[in-house]
């Protein structure tokens, strides 16, 4: 399996960032229908429109994440390493553990607390590189992959009823 660069990493990272605001973007309609009708006698009320159905939305992911993930920490940092670790296992790479702090910024000692914790969870598997044994691979287990999918399919639902609700 082919592994990530740091600068990858970063890239990646920056490509989900954009994603989550393009999905943000879209925006919830119905929870900021009366917001709108409020603020529509003002000029500036389409941009502040698009402002509030991003927040509508990222609120909404914020909410499903906490609820599909249940007491799992799933934010941040730990947030970014899940969202690596489900693209480079897309890709067929495999990212290690200081892989994942670097793409997360944090040190690496804060990385592998955080990645203990994934793997209490079982939502991850680490196992040493067999070429550089120095070296800490980390995947997400079947079941982590499997929490990420459906994660994913929820957001997707979401975002679709968003914009039925819209029409």
């Amino acid at each position: 399996m082919q592994q990530f660069s740091n600068q990858e990493i970063a890239e990646l990272k920056s490509r989900v960032d954009q994603i989550h605001d393009l999905l943000a973007g879209r925006g919830e309609e119905s929870p900021v229908a009366t917001l709108r009708a409020v603020d529509s006698s003002r000029p500036e009320a389409p941009q502040k429109t698009g402002l509030l159905d991003q927040l509508s939305f990222s609120i909404q992911m914020r909410r499903i994440r906490r609820s599909h993930f249940g007491s799992a920490e799933m934010s941040g940092p730990v947030w970014d390493m899940m969202l690596d670790l489900m693209l480079a296992g897309a890709h067929g790479r495999v990212l290690s553990a200081s892989d994942l702090a670097t793409g997360a910024g944090v040190p690496l000692s804060s990385g592998l607390r955080m990645i203990s914790a994934l793997e209490r969870r079982g939502l991850v598997h680490r196992s040493i590189d067999e070429r550089d044994r120095r070296r800490t691979i980390v995947r997400l287990t079947d079941m982590g992959t499997e929490r990420m999918a459906t994660y994913f399919d929820k957001i997707g639902a979401a975002w679709r009823n968003a914009q039925t609700l819209a029409a």
